[in-house]
């Protein structure tokens, strides 16, 4: 009947062990399931299905003649039914409906996992996914890890509100989208998460969710980049445009914060002393803590700016990442000479 109705991946069986073992094996998107059958019943092949589609949808359309199966089937797991005896209209319609269901289920799941994607790291992703498919798509667990070492950027672009004074706000859209977006190609390469943007300020993290050695080298890198990326931009547009970045080493905490419009923040004194270091900076230079130069040694080049007051940690030591060792950052220092 199906086969006659255009239907042609079918693949019928009269053993009910087999249905699970072809299911695992197939993942078709409909099963008609009688649920009298010799060895296993329905209900205990809905049963073993459970265990392999872990999400809870079972793409099965039960067939029966008792009238106090249905209820059952459809507590079981079963998404329709169709009654003995059998109108052929009547299935070809259910069967019908359960696949456009089936495929709408899908689409709506890729979906899903591409925006979760684009919102916190690929590894934090997983792992939503993972508590999405138990919980229906809504978290309820925590996700909050510690780390001991890591090093947060924060980019700010200077006088961004006396630039946008006569920009329309597609125009003004459009400079940042393309300024951040480079951004972001320089994070991918340097190996660095990118955590947000709040309005014209850019924050970036080096060392997780993954830990690794070079953090700091790593967020190095990726200022000195900064520097020379929006140095082009500036000659492309014709623009001058001119940023303040700020780097800190130390601790932090990163976690998915919320269930709806959810958000993978960080917290911890990195993040609070590495937006100082970019708020107490020069306009076009790199300002990094005592504890970000330790890390970087004699791979770069850093000057002393000695001893600042800083809001809420004191007097501290910083320095100015200049460039790499046997290579000066000139758009750095043509920049500092500018401002």
């Amino acid at each position: 009947m199906l086969r006659a109705a255009g239907y042609v991946s079918i693949e019928p069986t009269t053993n009910s062990r087999d249905v699970i073992k072809l299911h695992q094996r197939n993942r078709y998107d409909l099963i008609l399931l009688d649920l009298q059958m010799p060895g296993m019943d329905g209900f205990e092949v809905m049963d073993g299905l459970k265990a392999i589609e872990t999400s809870g949808d079972l793409p099965i359309l039960v067939i029966t003649a008792q009238p106090g199966h249905k209820l059952r089937a459809l507590k079981a797991g079963a998404k329709d039914f169709v009654s003995k005896p059998f109108d052929l209209a009547e299935v070809l319609a259910r069967v019908r409906n359960m696949l456009e269901i089936r495929l709408l289920h899908m689409e709506t799941r890729r979906l899903f996992e591409r925006l979760l994607l684009n919102v916190p790291p690929q590894a934090i992703a997983e792992r939503l996914k993972g508590r999405s498919e138990v919980a229906g798509n809504s978290f309820t667990e925590i996700i909050a890890d510690s780390f001991p070492e890591v090093t947060v950027l924060f980019a700010d672009i200077v006088d961004f509100t006396k630039f946008s004074e006569g920009l329309s706000a597609e125009s003004l859209v459009n400079v940042l989208n393309d300024v951040f977006s480079r951004f972001d190609g320089i994070a991918d390469i340097r190996g660095l998460e990118k955590i947000k943007t709040i309005g014209d300020a850019y924050m970036a993290v080096a060392g997780l969710p993954e830990p690794v050695a070079d953090h700091a080298a790593r967020a190095a890198h990726m200022a000195l980049d900064m520097l020379e990326v929006l140095g082009r931009f500036n000659k492309q547009y014709h623009h001058s445009l001119r940023v303040r970045i700020g780097m800190s080493s130390g601790a932090a905490v990163a976690g998915v914060i919320g269930k709806r419009k959810f958000v993978y923040d960080l917290r911890g004194d990195a993040v609070n002393t590495s937006s100082r270091m970019e708020s107490y900076g020069v306009p076009g230079r790199i300002q990094a803590t005592e504890a970000t130069r330790r890390h970087l040694g004699a791979a770069f080049l850093l000057e002393t700016r000695g001893a600042i007051d800083v809001k809420g940690k004191g007097v501290m030591s910083t320095w100015f990442l200049n460039g790499r060792n046997g290579q000066v950052c000139a758009v750095a220092q043509d920049a500092a000479q500018a401002g």
